[in-house]
């Protein structure tokens, strides 16, 4: 951890993350939203490299 990542030195709000997940996860599911409910990655700015390792894992079966 460097000298800049340390707690003391930030001067924004803290949320502890387990917190915020408990939170999360118990808005969501009183909104009934499941995961199949949003939104993926539109990929409209993937590189060349990214779209290449998608089409490898698609042609050897995988779904990403």
């Amino acid at each position: 951890m460097s000298a800049t990542d340390k707690p003391e030195n930030w001067p924004g709000r803290r949320i502890a993350f387990k917190s915020f997940a408990a939170n999360l996860a118990r808005r969501r599911a009183e909104l009934g939203i499941t995961d199949a409910d949003l939104p993926r990655n539109s990929g409209t700015r993937r590189t060349a490299s990214k779209k290449a390792l998608l089409k490898a894992i698609k042609d050897a079966g995988g779904n990403w």
